[in-house]
């Protein structure tokens, strides 16, 4: 059974239908909940989006992978992000006074908020399509996938999203740890290293020397170390490789700290 940020239309049920297409699904209504469904054994796995083509990282995710002992990323997915402005069924969209969705979603529409509906109060909801039960109101609106549809309401024709290339990448995680003998292209782990000149570099520098391109690389606080931070790295690698994972190896050994968050092949963007 896999798991993902419901209700049903999520984009998260879109990536948990592409990540394993076979199992069963379940929702939860937030991201602590489902990993702790994940913890628990409630699920075998889920499906939780970490970066957004716009917005960058999703912060709460990383922390939450960071702070899971025993799991890790086993597959990969970019799911195309299409927002669409909802309201009630006959409502002025002159009279939208509050709109309402996931704070992801507001952000990546930010600019088309910002012309359309000025004076309106930007609501957070659980998520995209839980926006449906806090629409009350002709004066309420939400922000949803193009893929929801529901009695009683209209979506925009258009997509309203700052850039319509706009894709969110979402992992499959699951309990266990890297097999060596499965091949992968990708490999995803964060490190902490000595605040003084150059660690970071001398850290980086041993994936250059073994030809081991980095895709991403993201910086968040450490909690209780004031001005300290964790690095979250994605290379492009196969785990399978004695060489690359002896690379790895060099890596740990000149960090503070070291974790392996996944292996997993990349899906083509579409």
């Amino acid at each position: 059974m896999i798991g993902y940020l419901g209700p049903e239309g999520t984009y998260s049920e879109i990536a948990a239908t592409r990540l394993d297409g076979k199992a069963e699904k379940r929702a939860y209504p937030s991201f602590p909940l489902l990993i702790n469904a994940l913890k628990e054994g409630e699920i075998d796995s889920a499906a939780i989006p970490v970066e957004n083509s716009l917005n960058g990282a999703v912060a709460q995710n990383l922390d939450l992978l960071q702070e899971m002992p025993g799991f890790y990323a086993v597959g990969e997915c970019a799911v195309k992000i299409d927002h669409r402005l909802v309201m009630r069924e006959g409502a002025d969209p002159r009279g939208i006074k509050r709109i309402y969705s996931h704070a992801q979603a507001l952000g990546q529409c930010a600019r088309y908020l910002g012309k359309h509906f000025p004076a309106a109060a930007l609501m957070q909801s659980q998520s995209t399509s839980g926006c449906f039960e806090q629409i009350k109101s002709d004066e309420d609106a939400g922000i949803v996938g193009s893929q929801c549809r529901r009695e009683g309401f209209t979506l925009s024709e258009e997509c309203i999203s700052d850039e319509s290339n706009n894709y969110t990448i979402f992992l499959l995680i699951k309990r266990g740890a890297p097999e060596k003998d499965v091949p992968t292209d990708r490999i995803f782990f964060s490190i902490t290293c000595r605040h003084e000149v150059g660690a970071l570099v001398r850290m980086l520098s041993i994936l250059s020397e073994n030809g081991l391109n980095m895709t991403k690389i993201e910086s968040r606080p450490i909690k209780d170390r004031v001005w300290e931070f964790r690095f979250f790295i994605e290379i492009e690698g196969d785990y399978s490789s004695p060489a690359v994972r002896s690379a790895l190896d060099k890596v740990s050994g000149r960090a503070s700290s070291f974790k392996l968050l996944g292996c997993y092949k990349s899906e083509p963007t579409i």
